[in-house]
């Protein structure tokens, strides 16, 4: 890989990668088929404390940026986003990518495996991501969407249909990436300890537990007792599997099985994962979503699969760049021009609904107040109240007939 070339202007880049981990940004930085130094005249904003990585990825242009080492969170990745921006307003599309929680329901047919890769897709009521700790409670111990998050710009879009429906008639090309990334840097292909390297970590280290099955105290499951195990089918090659779906998002860590899945019955059935930046960029820097699956949020996650995870869904962002056209980058609004046409969208929804709310309300007053009257003043067939007299039992609801709202 050829290193240190450096592009004549910061306007060069048109596509950013967000890395929240430190294993996410080595990961995005071994998928580069060249590296760059810091084109010339880039000016960083006085506020932008984002640390980048330069390069190229087939015909793409590439800068990662990755977040602050140790804060993460939602707030944390708008700043990151907003600070990019602010330094490199070229930037006209991104892709978030990194690791997450999967939501596995075998039952179902959502077979997520650990090191499997799961895609952010827009659906009827979300435009890919739902952020979960915004949802209020209502009647009923229902939840309602409190909060509205963007859409992926069309480019992007519009790769996400082509590479699905490649996927229908050949395999991936995540593996290949996968091999090629070892043997560029050996390092990641080392196991240790502490490192268990950028591997597939065996089957023998992905267990799946019932929601009700809490953890044994220990570093792994080893001590996790079977019984309470989900068994699933073995999967005969280690290759990972793409999924499409709802990623939740928000600020909370999700460590309870039982929490994820009363989450998932809000959100819907399409949830496929769970993770923490990705609601503080879609409002701020819309962008599709990859998450690298390194466990399923409840408390047996630990740390062993975070790499390969971090690895599997940067190959997959790869191939996905393929698929856009260099062209339709170009031709696409910048992320800054997107955003305020994002916000205006949003806002006009949330001036709709509001309005729509109030006129509902008032309805509902209406009729109540209609069929109130109505049964405490039935309509008469003359001016006077013999009608109304002959409806009551006598020496009764005397005071009704002769209250205001009668008279009125």
């Amino acid at each position: 890989m050829c290193s240190h070339r450096v592009l004549k202007s910061p306007n060069s880049y048109a596509i950013a990668w967000i890395a929240a981990l430190p294993i996410d940004r080595a990961a995005a930085g071994a998928m580069l088929d060249e590296e760059h130094a810091a084109p010339i005249g880039f000016n960083r904003h006085p506020t932008d404390a984002n640390v980048y990585m330069w390069g190229r990825v087939g015909d793409h242009n590439i800068v990662i940026a990755s977040l602050t080492s140790g804060v993460y969170g939602t707030t944390s990745a708008a700043t990151t986003a907003s600070s990019l921006l602010a330094s490199l307003p070229s930037i006209h599309i991104g892709l978030l990518v990194g690791i997450g929680g999967g939501v596995a329901r075998p039952e179902k047919d959502h077979d997520i495996r650990l090191g499997d890769v799961v895609v952010s897709q827009p659906s009827r009521t979300t435009g890919g991501v739902c952020q979960y700790d915004l949802m209020k409670a209502e009647a009923g111990d229902m939840r309602d969407r409190s909060s509205f998050l963007g859409r992926p710009p069309t480019v992007l879009l519009n790769a996400l249909a082509s590479i699905q429906a490649d996927h229908e008639r050949k395999d991936s090309k995540v593996p290949c990436f996968l091999q090629d990334m070892l043997e560029r840097n050996p390092k990641m292909g080392k196991r240790s300890k502490q490192n268990p390297g950028y591997l597939h970590q065996g089957f023998d280290n992905d267990r799946l537990f019932k929601a009700s099955y809490g953890h044994t105290l220990g570093p792994d499951c080893r001590g996790c007792d079977t019984a309470d195990e989900i068994q699933r089918d073995l999967r005969d090659t280690t290759d990972p599997e793409i999924h499409y779906g709802t990623i939740a998002s928000g600020n909370t860590l999700v460590r309870d099985a039982i929490l994820r899945d009363r989450i998932v019955s809000d959100i819907g059935e399409d949830c496929v994962c769970f993770e923490m930046e990705a609601a503080g960029l879609m409002n701020h820097f819309p962008c599709l979503v990859i998450r690298g699956i390194c466990n399923y949020a409840d408390a047996h996650k630990n740390d062993r699969w975070k790499r390969y995870a971090s690895a599997t869904a940067a190959a997959y962002a790869k191939e996905f760049l393929a698929y856009i056209p260099l062209v339709e980058v170009q031709e696409t609004k910048r992320a800054l021009e997107e955003l305020h046409l994002v916000k205006q969208q949003i806002d006009g929804l949330q001036q709709t609904m509001v309005v729509a709310q109030a006129t509902i309300d008032s309805m509902r007053s209406d009729l109540r107040d209609d069929h109130i009257r109505r049964r405490i003043c039935p309509p008469a067939p003359s001016t006077d109240t013999s009608h109304a007299r002959m409806l009551c039992h006598e020496g009764t609801g005397a005071w009704l007939l002769e209250s205001p709202v009668c008279q009125s």
